[in-house]
């Protein structure tokens, strides 16, 4: 036998992996499958309609029930709990369990709970005690009940490292302050002051790199709710907060960064390929954003996974 049973374990299962680990008081059916180099740690229990990736830490008292699915390099904190019925009832199961997916390298905090159905995006992180009533975007670090977006993993050094450089000016200027991710830069523009009020201004074609086809406005937004969410294959765009202030996750599937947009001098350029997501509006927040392109339904990447199998279908082959 390649893995290891702890002598007060249970593990029904031969369709386990290479190196994994399955300790005291754990119990595993016949039927689930566990990937390699897994750590099952005391006192879970993993039931039959399970999948188990590679490299997978599932820590003590969690249950995993039929219809779970956990990626490659998933943890699942201390007593974390899935749930595979919306409407349980004693002696009572519905023809098909919702399937529950946690996706490759994210986390589950302790205690955290999560609701049938969902999906845990690629990376995102589940804080401990959480509990998630709606899925998770990938990279999204969500805290609370009910489970909200507070950050993004990675990006939270990028974000400093920006203030950080705003900081330094003695003076907004008209530099741009390119991003790592490709292509995305965040614009100053010039002000200009006098008892009359403000002015800020700025040339598209120059300072913007494209002369727009349309605009849109977005604006009375829950500070719970993340928009964007998405890419485009062609159309470019550039975002000015107008009023109040925001952040914006940019990713090019190979690098991240997040911007904080708070004062309508500053501009961010987003070229076609990159994803974006905008959260933590304030509430008065209004978020002008200008489009190189009119509206075009197939313009949308809407899924995190078509956007990575596009981004390394155009890398150049080594």
């Amino acid at each position: 036998m390649s893995y290891f049973v702890h002598p007060l374990g249970v593990c029904e299962s031969t369709l386990v992996g290479a190196g994994t680990r399955i300790w005291a008081f754990a119990h595993v059916l016949p039927k689930a499958q566990i990937g390699v180099d897994c750590n099952i740690c005391d006192h879970v229990f993993i039931e039959n309609d399970v999948v188990l990736g590679d490299r997978v830490t599932v820590k003590c008292g969690v249950q995993l029930w039929d219809g779970i699915r956990l990626g490659h390099d998933v943890f699942v904190g201390p007593n974390a709990t899935f749930t595979n019925d919306r409407f349980p009832r004693s002696k009572q199961y519905p023809q098909v369990f919702l399937p529950t997916i946690v996706e490759t390298g994210a986390s589950i905090g302790a205690n955290a709970t999560i609701l049938p159905g969902l999906t845990v995006g690629q990376h995102a992180m589940v804080g401990a005690g959480a509990v998630v009533t709606r899925s998770v975007p990938p990279y999204a670090i969500v805290t609370g009940n009910p489970a909200r977006i507070v950050g993004y993993v990675t990006s939270e050094q990028a974000h400093q490292e920006q203030t950080s450089q705003l900081l330094d000016k003695s003076q907004f200027d008209t530099q741009a302050t390119r991003s790592q991710v490709s292509g995305v830069f965040l614009k100053e523009f010039p002000c200009f002051q006098d008892m009359r009020g403000s002015l800020t201004v700025g040339h598209f074609g120059q300072e913007v790199p494209f002369v727009p086809k349309r605009y849109f406005m977005v604006f009375d937004v829950p500070s719970k709710d993340v928009r964007g969410e998405h890419a485009h294959r062609v159309c470019e765009q550039f975002l000015v907060c107008v009023r109040g202030s925001l952040r914006v996750v940019v990713d090019d599937g190979h690098a991240r960064q997040e911007f904080e947009l708070s004062h309508s001098r500053q501009g961010l350029f987003l070229p076609a390929m990159v994803w974006a997501s905008q959260y933590a509006y304030t509430q008065d927040a209004v978020l002008l954003v200008f489009a190189s392109h009119g509206y075009d339904a197939d313009d949308y990447i809407r899924s995190y996974h078509d956007f990575i199998t596009l981004v390394r279908a155009k890398a150049p082959v080594a």
